[in-house]
């Protein structure tokens, strides 16, 4: 039986509680195989760790202890300008075998749509989708239908939204609007969705219309002490899904500012169907090279226009920075509560 969700200030406080039972250790993938097919969501940032230095190798070592079958990443790619890739694709191929799902992109460098990118083990991508979402920040989501190997048939919502909280319920809606427009099939929305509140006040509220009610959340930021459930794993098919943990080892509360979370998909559950549309299939092996056949089927995908004017996204930074003050104030109010357990 699902949880009733609690409420923000109990959410954090019961994190908090829990903290001298961090082990230091979380398992591995590997270890926990027959649970079925691993999804997993993290934010890199930029492969900044909470000690400020730069070190995309930490990030490659904390996948390969996550052991993923399927993985979406946020914040791969430099933000602005000509967002360069910032992790070693090749190297992170050889240490874990996954590969990336190909993007069109002018800019050969980038790793993937607006910072998101998908990372799978074995399977066939039936379908690739970037999404411009809408609001003052450059955000995106990747759409991609996969076929994997161990027999599950996933589409998979990569996203990372807004600080705004207008502009995550706008993105909200238009992934409802994007699910609701392509054929039905089992569906996982993966990221960093930014939304620390719960209930009726959540921007994420929008998604119940796909998703149903939000399942508990975990704590996953800030890595070192992770108080807010910023990242997500949800399906639209519950049944599906296991429950979701957060990945918490040494590493990990070091590497990024978020701690990974992870999640097992039942493969018999979301079996592949009989039949199926037709669609351009990319194996893992040409997804790793940047597959032609999916740059041809991405560049005739309707786009969603970017926001207008590099003037206006000058004028809306201080509206971003304000958000990010108020995410760092949530944490800091519930610090100080009377009833929060002394550090």
């Amino acid at each position: 039986m699902q949880k009733k969700n609690q409420s923000l200030p109990a959410s954090i406080i019961a994190s908090l509680r829990q903290r001298k039972n961090r082990t230091g250790t979380a398992p591995a993938g590997a270890d926990g195989r027959a649970g079925g097919t691993l999804v997993a969501s993290y934010n890199v940032h930029k492969c900044v760790g909470v000690d400020g230095r730069f070190d995309p190798g930490r990030i490659g070592h904390v996948i390969r202890e996550i052991a993923p079958d399927v993985i979406a990443l946020q914040e791969a790619d430099k933000r602005f300008g000509a967002r360069h890739g910032l992790l070693d694709l090749a190297r992170l191929k050889e240490e874990t075998g996954l590969v990336p799902v190909p993007v069109a992109s002018a800019n050969a460098a980038a790793h993937g749509w607006h910072g998101n990118v998908v990372l799978f083990r074995q399977g066939l991508v039936r379908d690739v989708h970037q999404v411009t979402l809408p609001g003052l920040e450059p955000r995106g989501a990747l759409v991609v239908d996969i076929d994997l190997e161990s027999g599950a048939a996933l589409r998979i919502v990569a996203a990372h939204l807004g600080l705004l909280r207008r502009s995550r319920s706008q993105q909200a809606r238009m992934i409802i609007e994007l699910m609701r427009s392509r054929d039905e099939r089992p569906t996982l929305l993966l990221g960093d969705l930014n939304e620390w509140r719960l209930g009726g006040r959540s921007a994420l509220s929008a998604l119940d219309a796909a998703f149903g009610k939000m399942p508990v959340p975990v704590p996953s930021f800030p890595a070192g002490l992770p108080l807010l459930a910023l990242d997500r794993i949800i399906a639209n098919r519950p049944e599906i899904l296991s429950a979701v943990a957060v990945h918490d080892t040494p590493l990990a509360r070091v590497a990024s500012d978020h701690l990974p979370i992870k999640a097992f998909v039942d493969p018999a559950l979301a079996a592949l169907p009989v039949s199926g549309p037709d669609f351009v299939l990319i194996p893992a092996e040409a997804a790793s090279s940047g597959s032609t056949a999916a740059r041809d089927k991405e560049s005739s995908l309707p786009l969603p226009a970017m926001p207008p004017g590099n003037g206006r996204e000058r004028g809306n930074r201080e509206l971003v920075r304000k958000a990010g003050d108020q995410l760092k104030r949530a944490v800091r109010r519930t610090l100080r509560r009377p009833d929060a357990p002394s550090r």
